[in-house]
């Protein structure tokens, strides 16, 4: 497998945004599609389908939709990174470039919570962009990744997880 250079998606976020949801970077599916969490076998979208009572048919455009009128913001941590498939252990240290945090919550001023999908977006943006927030506090959270490679947890318990992000 070739290693290419992978370009993340802009934010899904509207101004009054609370919330914040960080991914590491878009997998192949997701990149082919240019959609976040695109892939069939990502809890993502089931999950938030079921939090925020969509119809787990509606379209990526309604779901997108709902995500912002919840609140809701989701971004990746990496802006583009070389990877070689779609896994975050496949992404080539040092070859990352991280979004630009300062700007986004700079236009997004009440963002008051931030989800971490997965262990890989938190520890990057713990090393690689929390020093440059200064003051900026929020509550961070980890949150089981809804990854098709994280088959350790069954879907109950990662929607039970995932609960808080629509909880106050």
């Amino acid at each position: 497998m070739t290693r290419v250079r992978v370009q993340s998606f802009p934010p899904i976020a509207n101004p009054r945004a609370i919330t914040l949801v960080l991914g590491s970077m878009p997998g192949a599916a997701s990149l082919a599609a240019k959609q976040y969490y695109a892939h069939p076998h990502n809890a993502f979208w089931p999950i938030m389908t079921t939090l925020l009572k969509l119809d787990k048919t509606a379209s990526y455009a309604a779901r997108v939709t709902a995500l912002k009128a919840a609140r809701i913001a989701v971004w990746d941590v990496f802006a583009s990174c070389l990877r070689r498939g779609s896994l975050d252990s496949s992404i080539e240290l040092g070859s990352h470039v991280v979004n630009d945090f300062v700007s986004f919550f700079t236009g997004h001023p009440r963002i008051e919570r931030v989800f971490f999908n997965g262990a890989t977006a938190a520890q990057c943006f713990r090393r690689e962009v929390l020093s440059g927030l200064n003051a900026l506090h929020f509550d961070y959270r980890l949150l089981p990744s809804t990854s098709p490679a994280h088959a350790t947890l069954r879907f109950e318990d990662k929607l039970a997880a995932w609960r808080i992000v629509v909880d106050p």
